[in-house]
């Protein structure tokens, strides 16, 4: 695993802030940069790459649950990615997480049928970096 990089300790908040507030087009392109459409498409549920382009042109836009897929493999991604790189988090996104009793994360975001399921994705990637990097947030 690469060395991380030292983040900075405003990062998580701007992070949940940015999965909330952008518009999903520049969530799935950011995604999309990093991770690969291919794995991007798979993280949100759809199988269709066609779709995939309709949503990052801005031409057709998600529908729950693809979108809050989005959003929070958005979270987890941005943060791995800035500790990290892209491959590091690919490699997460597809590796067994105890935190998420043994699943991949990639698999909980696809298969998730609630939003409660699909949220336990972003505490594992604080997990990882809480044992990587200083933490996000200075102790009092």
């Amino acid at each position: 695993m690469p060395s991380p990089k030292m983040l900075d300790p405003e990062l998580r908040w701007i992070v949940e802030h940015e999965a909330t507030t952008l518009e999903i087009a520049r969530i799935a392109k950011y995604l999309q940069d990093h991770l690969g459409q291919e794995i991007t498409g798979y993280l949100s549920g759809i199988d269709n790459a066609k779709t995939f382009e309709l949503w990052t042109s801005e031409e057709s836009a998600p529908r729950n649950p693809a979108k809050t897929r989005l959003r929070y493999a958005y979270q987890a991604a941005r943060l791995l990615i800035e500790a990290f790189d892209d491959e590091t988090a690919k490699a997460w996104f597809f590796g067994c997480n105890t935190a998420l009793a043994d699943e991949a994360p990639a698999y909980v975001l696809r298969h998730g049928a609630t939003p409660d399921d699909l949220r336990l994705v972003v505490p594992a990637a604080r997990k990882l970096l809480e044992g990587a990097v200083p933490p996000l947030v200075e102790a009092p």
